[in-house]
């Protein structure tokens, strides 16, 4: 085996690699391509709004498989010749391994085909994938590791629909949810294991994820802009094969030569990257036996024109497109980074250079292809926006809120010459138009500082069935029919991490002009699955006062209704042996109804979708009338900068079943998600 060997910057000679690694398969995939009026002053702030301290394969979930991938999944032919793609694993075939060991971001111990680079800073095995280990310069058959069982009923996991974007999202839901249930489960037996590999490893078993067999070009239902906290969920949608190694790419037939070809990059810090330009990426290759030496990441010998550097400098020549994910830095993430589908790039030009090690390293010149939706661009100006909320243009207001939220609340339009919303009294609080009949006392814990996972002595852990709701990283674990948050009465410090929704706002809010769907909101800030965005305020009424709103009795929220989706947001509990969950178990109609006409905050914005990203969920932390909780609103994926939040109103006009909303009679959807039901309300 040979590669094209550098002197002076020139290469000499280059002769195409064959990989040690085995070849199998790539089941059947997707052969087509989804791209995918003058009011007067209307804010005033409220007085008591103070703020507060089956194994059936459904595609794209697969059984393993033996049927070759269709031609038409291949990619995109070259204009100078045709091709197909040559069947390859995508990944790890079911059963799978992955080692659980925290890898470093950026590491590059893998080759596109899980074959090992030259003298990796951990010599350590590193996973190959289907059984096979990599030591040195040899692959050997390892011994076989614990396997997750695979589970025969997932039908109350997979999504209904068929639609890509529908599926991949569906994938990543599943995946999150179970993830952040395993570090859950992890924080009473202190295991020490990564929740994140562990919860890719049991999804790889079950077959559980989107787009298997590499392709280039764009992924069916993956977005331009769409975010992704973990390697591993690259991995499970079908974007980026390599849970380590920032180049993946595939062999395909080129003129009848099997030759390498770039499929998509990684772009994460782990390399001497320039990212300045939101539309130029200087790429530098892999190889090199990048290491940690006294905490600082540097080279350790010269990169080799071969592997993924060789696909990258093969697809240079025939312009080939490469789907390229760059990373974003997000201080609320434990990692501090989050990865970001930022379209197709085509390599323009390559080089060679002196690295800061002072061995040498290659460069690609990627430049982004035009007409695409902007991806890093975005973040970028909504990260100077939150530097700097002046620089925001277009702007009515800039806090809606007078000042009584935690972040201010900017009012924008950029669609016509609407001035703003009706008025309304701005509240981060509740009002309660008649007292509780209830005197039963607040049940409040004895912990000294926080509460911690596994006291047994903690009365709050108690109420929630034995368990903190949330992460460490105030992430919601899980839905529940009512969640118990710590109150005043409470021992635990304002810090203890079960008091998340209480302590309010923590997001750059921007309240917008929609086209055709009134006011919007969006935020500046990436928001991560389960996040707290924000409670729904306004006046809590009974039936009565609600039905003598009249035409306005739209902004009645009734905890009446509970989405498909949201009902499919908590773990799959049956793929770690747990008891399926019961609809009760997370639902309970309840009485309570909040009316944001004349009260209310930022929430009283939010519209309707069919295929939303937010959920509700009740919280009790102030008194003991559970009938009347209060609402609070998580995400329910990943949604990127300036994305709009959404909410699913539901589809029934009885307002006591069947819909959050008093609205009467069916209203069209404007939502456009692929399973748009054509109504709500």
């Amino acid at each position: 085996m040979e590669s094209g060997k550098i002197e002076d910057g020139v290469v000499l000679e280059v002769k195409p690699l064959r990989s040690l690694a085995p070849m199998f398969p790539a089941p059947y995939g997707f052969s087509t391509t989804f791209s995918s009026s003058g009011a007067a002053p209307f804010v005033c702030v409220s007085p008591f709004g103070a703020p507060s301290s089956s194994d059936g394969g459904i595609p794209p979930f697969y059984a393993s498989s033996g049927v070759s991938a269709q031609p038409g999944n291949a990619g995109v032919p070259a204009e100078n010749g045709s091709h197909r793609a040559a069947s390859v694993s995508p990944f790890f075939q079911s059963p799978v391994d992955i080692n659980l060991d925290k890898e470093p971001e950026g590491a590059d111990h893998t080759s596109g085909y899980g074959r090992k680079s030259k003298r990796p800073a951990n010599p350590s095995l590193v996973s190959a994938g289907d059984g096979f280990e990599v030591e040195g310069s040899e692959i050997k058959r390892s011994r076989q590791k614990k396997r997750h069982r695979k589970v025969t009923d997932l039908s109350s996991i997979r999504p209904s629909c068929l639609d890509p974007r529908e599926l991949v999202e569906g994938v990543l839901m599943t995946f999150d949810a179970l993830r952040r249930r395993l570090l859950q489960l992890d924080e009473t037996t202190d295991t020490g294991k990564r929740a994140d590999l562990k919860a890719g490893t049991i999804m790889m078993a079950n077959d559980l994820r989107a787009n298997m067999g590499k392709r280039m070009g764009s992924v069916p239902g993956i977005d331009v802009g769409d975010t992704f906290y973990f390697r591993i969920e690259l991995c499970l949608v079908g974007m980026h094969a390599q849970s380590m190694a920032g180049i993946d790419y595939m062999i395909t037939k080129f003129n009848g030569v099997d030759e390498p070809a770039a499929i998509s990059i990684v772009s994460a810090g782990g390399y001497e990257n320039d990212e300045g330009d939101v539309n130029t990426l200087i790429y530098t290759g892999q190889g090199g036996g990048i290491g940690n030496r006294h905490a600082e990441k540097r080279q350790l010998d010269d990169q080799k024109l071969e592997r993924g550097n060789l696909a990258l400098e093969k697809s240079m020549h025939r312009g080939n497109l490469v789907r390229v994910i760059r990373s974003a830095k997000d201080m609320n993430c434990l990692s501090g980074k989050i990865y970001i589908y930022d379209g197709l790039y085509k390599i323009q030009e390559s080089w060679t250079d002196k690295g800061k090690s002072g061995f040498n390293i290659f460069k690609y010149r990627l430049v982004r292809e035009p007409s695409q939706p902007e991806g890093i661009a975005v973040w970028k100006r909504a990260e100077a926006w939150r530097i700097n909320p002046s620089s925001r243009g277009r702007v009515i207001l800039p806090d809606i809120s007078s000042g009584v939220e935690n972040m201010p609340v900017c009012l924008v339009n950029e669609v016509d010459d609407a001035k703003g919303p009706r008025h309304f009294t701005y509240a981060t609080r509740v009002k309660y138009l008649r007292p509780f009949s209830s005197t039963r006392p607040l049940q409040s814990c004895r912990c000294l500082s926080v509460c911690l996972p596994g006291d047994v002595n903690c009365s709050c852990l108690q109420q929630n069935e034995g368990t903190l709701p949330y992460s460490s990283s105030g992430l919601l674990v899980s839905r529940k029919a009512v969640l118990y948050e710590c109150n005043s009465s409470c021992s635990c410090s304002i810090n203890c991490r079960n008091r998340v929704s209480q302590k309010g706002v923590k997001l750059h809010f921007e309240v917008f002009r929609t086209m055709g769907r009134g006011w919007g909101l969006r935020s500046w800030d990436p928001i991560r699955a389960a996040t707290f965005i924000c409670e729904y305020t306004g006046e809590v009424c009974d039936k009565l006062d609600a039905d003598d709103y009249g035409e306005e009795n739209q902004y009645n929220f009734r905890a009446t209704y509970l989405d498909e989706k949201t009902q499919k947001w908590n773990h799959g509990p049956e793929l770690i042996g747990e008891p399926s969950i019961n609809q009760s178990e997370i639902f309970k109609p309840l009485p309570i109804i909040i009316n944001s006409l004349n009260v209310g905050n930022v929430a009283r914005f939010i519209n309707h979708s069919c295929s939303p990203n937010v959920l509700w969920q009740p919280v009790m932390h102030d008194h003991s009338e559970e009938g009347y909780p209060h609402i609070m609103l998580f995400a329910i994926r990943h949604i990127p900068p300036m994305t709009e939040l959404t909410i699913d109103y539901g589809v029934s006009g009885d307002n006591d079943s069947g819909s959050l909303f008093g609205i009467p009679g069916p209203t069209k959807c404007l939502c456009g998600s692929p399973n748009c039901r054509g109504h709500f309300g």
